[in-house]
């Protein structure tokens, strides 16, 4: 399952779990930090998200699954959920993987996984944005390897010349 003929995730030393602590507030936020893609302001959301999970549960709307190390170091995680006011469309707001274990079939095996859990839930479209400029590219390649297709790209959404596009996947 590994992404373009890399080695694959060994799935026996990875530990899954789908609840989140307070500890994970800065894990996921230095994570996220680390990928090199997002800047100060988006940082903060992941954290924020965490902390809203951590403080409402369920009632969050924020469902997370984390993949960790035997050494405990987070690898990589993903922060999903319904989408208000739908029946049954689902969010990825959040998929990261730490440079360390990139490139190793994590993040698509996250995906995968996220996926399965939003259509036990009842999902049965899940939804992943991302900015049209050039650094996102591997992102979109990613997205499309997984399954997903352009479903909208909205011109200067983030600034000039930095699009905003939409990926939809069916789930069942």
């Amino acid at each position: 399952m590994g992404e373009q003929g890399a080695r694959t995730v060994d799935e026996s030393a990875i530990r899954w779990r789908d609840e989140v602590t307070a500890e994970d507030v800065e894990r996921i936020g230095e994570l996220v930090e680390a990928t090199g893609f997002f800047h100060p302001g988006e940082v903060s959301v992941a954290r924020e998200l965490v902390e809203e999970r951590c403080a409402k549960g369920d009632a969050s709307g924020y469902h997370f699954l984390l993949a960790e190390a035997p050494s405990g170091a987070l690898l990589g995680y993903t922060c999903y959920g319904p989408i208000a006011c739908t029946e049954s469309s689902w969010d990825l707001y959040w998929i990261a993987v730490a440079p360390s274990a990139q490139r190793i079939g994590l993040g698509r095996r996250l995906m995968e996984a996220t996926e399965q859990e939003a259509a036990k839930r009842g999902g049965t479209r899940m939804y992943a944005d991302t900015s049209g400029r050039e650094q996102y590219s591997p992102t979109r390649s990613f997205y499309e390897r997984c399954g997903y297709a352009t479903a909208a790209d909205l011109e200067d959404f983030y600034a000039p010349g930095d699009s905003k596009r939409i990926y939809a996947k069916r789930l069942t």
